[in-house]
């Protein structure tokens, strides 16, 4: 006979911020609107966030005397999400464009190539310029060095090496990054 399957015991989600009655310091220093700012008792502290029908909420543990504010915590907490999902858009996302050469690359489809990477630095974009050795072709080593340095040099006045030409496997490799413009 099979024993039903238990659950386990649901957890309580940790708040990020202590309030009220969780706050554990003896004087607080005490902000927030329609409030005198200063150093107050505790007691006093939530004595004045329960007279306003609001929480008293520790922002700052480590101050001395620690902060906290009197504000409704769930729009408080509304506001905390909010805005670290807008620093989380604002956030740059690194974007990696590949280009693959042979060692034997003509220089029409080279100048097509190094035109393409141009557009991707102006973009932002980090540019990984790679020569691909297919089966023998791994004796011309020298012929990729050559040509990741001719790319490289090409692309000076757009972006930067980052990571010189090495070779890994039958795959030699270099990063480009674009250089940051300074707006006056």
């Amino acid at each position: 006979m099979a024993l039903p399957q238990r659950r386990p015991p649901r957890r309580e989600v940790e708040e990020p911020y202590r309030i009220n009655e969780r706050i554990q310091a003896r004087q607080v220093r005490v902000v927030g609107e329609n409030v005198e700012q200063g150093i107050y008792d505790i007691d006093k502290a939530r004595a004045m966030a329960k007279a306003q029908s609001l929480d008293l909420v520790e922002i700052s543990p480590n101050a001395s005397p620690p902060v906290c504010r009197i504000v409704d915590y769930s729009k408080f907490k509304y506001e905390q999400k909010k805005k670290q999902k807008e620093i989380k858009a604002n956030a740059q996302k690194v974007v990696i464009k590949e280009i693959r050469f042979g060692p034997n690359t003509d220089d029409h489809d080279f100048e097509f190539k190094l035109k393409h990477a141009i557009n991707f630095l102006k973009e932002g974009a980090k540019v990984k310029a790679y020569v691909q050795f297919v089966g023998r072709a791994i004796v011309f080593k020298d012929r990729g060095f050559q040509l990741l340095d001719r790319f490289a040099k090409g692309l000076e006045e757009y972006g930067k090496v980052e990571a010189e030409p090495k070779l890994e496997g039958k795959r030699m490799s270099m990063f480009l990054a674009p250089k940051v413009v300074v707006k006056k």
